[in-house]
């Protein structure tokens, strides 16, 4: 599955051990989020386009011990969606982003053609 949800307890198995394999943005959001609610559509729009190029790893912060997670990574608001490959973070950016936008991030850090 190209979309999923993790959290803090299988992170290490769905993110970083995943990651080895196929890049994985973690989005970090929260319910009450406008933002966050905006972005989720353009994501899956996204991941279709990159046909399971890359997976997104949903997160969020307001379940159980999660949050332990955003304070780890440093998250200061949300949304905020972090790349990892091959276990390392490569890149971030925060708030809501156009589909285009995310592409562009996605090439420069991953150097991958649209």
């Amino acid at each position: 599955m190209t979309i999923f949800e993790t959290s803090l307890e299988t992170f290490d198995d769905d993110v970083l051990a995943a990651s080895d394999h196929t890049p994985v943005l973690v989005d970090f959001w929260a319910d009450w989020c406008a933002p966050c609610r905006v972005i989720a559509p353009v994501l899956e729009r996204v991941l279709a386009e990159r046909q399971g190029a890359l997976r997104l790893a949903k997160l969020e912060v307001d379940e159980g011990e999660n949050m332990k997670l955003a304070g780890h990574y440093r998250v200061r608001g949300f949304p905020t969606l972090i790349l990892f490959h091959r276990r390392e973070e490569l890149a971030r950016f925060s708030g809501a982003r156009p589909a285009n936008w995310i592409h562009r991030f996605l090439e420069e850090h991953l150097e991958i053609d649209a």
